[in-house]
This record gives C-alpha cells, sequence and structure tokens, in this order.
C-alpha cells in the first residue's frame, strides 16, 4: 500500500506554488509562529521540489514519505509540528490536508516513528533560585550587568517567556506598594491580545529582589518611555530598541557560563521553567502556578510539579540504606 501510494505522488508534477506559500505565511499571528511556519514550509517546498513531487496540493503518500526522511534527523515534536505546517498551508489554499491522522499512511507512519523514537521531549534545565542566586554573584559591573540582574529577575518572578521578556514596553510597568506589575499585551497564549497583568512582588533581600533590581536598571538607563529591556554595548551604550527574543537565551547562556554551569543546558526558557520548578518545590499548586505562567494546560505544568516532587515522600528513601 505505501509503495503503490508513493508511486502515485511522486507521479505528480512538482509545482512549489510560492504565491500560496506566502499568503499561508501571511496568516501565522505570532512571530515566533510566523518564523516557525515560514522555516517548515520552505523545508518542504525545498524537499519536494528535490524530488519532484508536487507539494501543493500534496498526496498523503508525500507526506508519509517525508515523515520517514525527517525521522533521520529530527524529533518526534517537530515533526509533528512540520504536519501541522503542512495542514495549514493547505487550508489557506482550499485544498484538503494530505497531513491529517484520517489518511491511515499518514497516521501509521507518525505512530510508528513516535514508538520507534519516543515522545519525551528533552528541555532545557530549570534555573531554580539556588542558581539563579549563583548566578547573580557572577554578573558584570557595568550597564551591562545592572540590566542583566534586571532581566533574570523579573523573568524569573514573572515566569516570563523570552519574547515577552524581550517586548515589554515602559508603558507596560506599574509601581504598586507590593512591588511592580507588568502588563503583557499579548502572548503565545493570547494571540487576540486581550492583556494580563503579572504581579512581580518585592524579595527579601536587596541583592535578589526584582523589584530593586528593576528600578535601578530603569534609572541608570535613563529610561522614561520606549523599550524597557534593551540592548547595552561592550562600551556601555543603551541602544534604544527592544531585545531580540534571542538575546534572551543569549543573555542566559553567557551569565550561567560565568558561574560555572554548562551553558549548552540552559536557554531563555530556563527562567520560567525555573519558576515552575521552585514554585512546585515550595508547595504552591498548579492554579497559583498557571496563574502566574498563563498556562492553560494543567498537563504541562504539572510535569514541573512532577519532576519537584521526584523525591518527596519517595519510597525508594524508605529502603533503609
Amino acid at each position: 500500500m505505501l509503495d503503490v501510494q508513493v508511486a502515485a505522488a511522486l507521479a505528480a508534477a512538482p509545482d512549489p506554488l510560492l504565491e500560496q506559500a506566502e499568503l499561508y505565511l501571511e496568516a501565522a499571528k505570532a512571530p515566533s509562529t510566523l518564523r516557525a511556519y515560514r522555516s517548515d514550509w520552505e523545508h518542504f517546498l525545498g524537499w519536494c521540489e528535490h524530488r519532484g513531487v508536487a507539494a501543493l496540493p500534496a498526496e498523503p503518500g508525500t507526506v508519509a514519505l517525508y515523515l520517514v526522511a525527517l525521522a533521520a534527523s529530527h524529533k518526534p515534536a517537530t515533526i509533528t509540528r512540520r504536519l501541522t505546517s503542512i495542514t495549514k498551508a493547505h487550508a489557506i489554499a482550499g485544498h484538503p490536508t494530505p497531513a491529517k491522522m484520517e489518511h491511515a499512511i499518514v497516521a501509521e507512519t507518525l505512530q510508528g516513528i513516535r514508538r520507534e523514537l519516543g515522545t519525551r521531549q528533552t528541555g532545557k534545565t530549570a534555573l531554580v533560585t539556588a542558581d539563579l542566586i549563583q548566578v547573580l554573584a557572577h554578573l558584570d559591573e557595568g550597564l551591562g550587568g545592572v540590566r542583566d540582574r534586571a532581566l533574570l529577575l523579573v523573568g524569573y518572578s514573572g515566569a516570563f517567556r523570552r519574547s515577552e521578556l524581550a517586548t515589554f514596553q515602559f508603558e507596560d510597568l506599574a509601581w504598586v506598594d507590593e512591588g511592580a506589575v507588568l502588563t503583557l499585551r499579548r502572548s503565545k497564549t493570547d494571540q487576540a491580545g486581550q492583556g494580563r497583568a503579572v504581579a512581580i512582588p518585592r524579595g527579601s533581600h536587596a541583592q535578589t529582589c526584582p523589584v530593586t533590581a528593576l528600578g535601578t536598571w530603569i534609572r541608570e538607563a535613563a529610561i522614561t518611555g520606549g523599550p524597557l529591556f534593551r540592548p547595552v554595548s561592550r562600551s556601555g551604550h543603551i541602544r534604544n530598541t527592544t531585545l531580540h527574543p534571542d538575546s534572551v537565551g543569549a543573555i542566559v547562556k553567557r551569565v550561567v557560563a560565568r558561574a560555572g554551569f554548562d551553558p549548552s543546558a540552559f536557554a531563555g526558557h530556563s527562567l520560567r521553567a525555573g519558576f515552575a520548578t521552585q514554585a512546585a518545590r515550595n508547595g504552591a499548586t498548579a492554579f497559583d502556578i498557571m496563574r502566574q505562567t498563563g498556562h492553560r494546560s494543567v498537563n504541562t505544568v504539572s510535569r514541573y510539579i512532577r519532576e519537584a516532587q521526584l523525591f518527596r515522600d519517595s519510597p525508594a528513601g524508605k529502603l533503609g540504606l
């Protein structure tokens, strides 16, 4: 059955249909989604062109063969996202999608790949409180270090995504007696832009208080409007532009390396993951964690709780060894 459908797909005339691809790309709302869809679709187009098969509309057999090719070098999560991208492209162009699980050849191929490779994603290491304190002790002395301290502490206590940290504006900030409030105008789970206020409470110690660090950065950088977190050159010059989301990850990697950690194990997400993990260790409920992180799926948060409580009341610790 597979050979027959693949053969039929290979007999189709090559037709990349770049204009339809652009329509598909424009349909994505979030910049990060746009970049992912663009990369996915261009990869599928290139793969189809190389083999002389149609990409839009594509045959289910073509998609199944594409999945097999991806399995040699891609994770199951990435493969699943590629299917979503292919589906989106066909929907925008008005074609039935060949990537749905209702096509047995696609469903069975994906199931086999997942069984063979496993579905567990390898996430970045969570930067919990003890590790963060160690990192803060190794920051630069200049304005770059002042910016990094505020970025790390606000990112950690607010459980923000790197894209959220990069796009905050001074106008999103409000000072209150309890600390500060940052209004998240738009996020990955809020594409309609309804907004969400996130509390940043004052810390117990001046050196690790996110409110103090943020106030120090704003004062020393003389920020009165516009981007909240900005690029700082080696000479200490502050640019009047927003940080790129990738810069947040690069900053995290740089500062953890200075503290003696393996930078390859950390990323911008380590701050958000660290918050969820540490909060769970300290007894916060899934609801409390989700209220701060903005997660909509309890399953995602439950993973942090399970990992944080891995050794709590473990029967293995009661063996008398």
